[in-house]
């Protein structure tokens, strides 16, 4: 099974940016499809973005225009650009990866921090 380890958190202004990165190991990587979600405490993890095996890009209404989700199949990583930040996107984002072929795998990261104070 792959393992996935965010990186790229951290305290920033509302307006600032960052820049969040998922590693998975193994091979494979470009056969998943990858996701990344968000968690507050006491709260359901809620969806922020994914991109496909072929690279198709797609956003929840909240996060449209400010963030995007890319990777780079050769590092085996997945990225998360995160701009115009504000207070209501501290969380703590979490990376998924997911395939059904040639079995089937649902794979979460730990999370990394993301604080933008109000």
């Amino acid at each position: 099974q792959v393992q996935l380890v965010e990186s790229g958190g951290g305290l920033v202004q509302p307006g600032g940016s960052l820049r969040l990165s998922c590693v998975v190991s193994g091979s494979d990587f470009g056969q998943y499809a990858m996701t990344w979600y968000r968690e507050v405490s006491g709260k359901q993890r809620e969806y922020v973005a994914s991109i496909t095996p072929d690279g198709r890009e797609d956003y929840a209404e909240s996060v449209q225009g400010r963030f995007t989700i890319s990777k780079d199949n050769a590092k085996n990583t997945m990225y998360l650009q995160m701009n115009k930040l504000r207070s209501e996107d501290t969380a703590v984002y979490i990376c998924n990866a997911a395939r059904f072929s040639p079995y089937y795998e649902d794979v979460y990261g730990q999370g990394t921090q993301v604080t933008v104070p109000s």
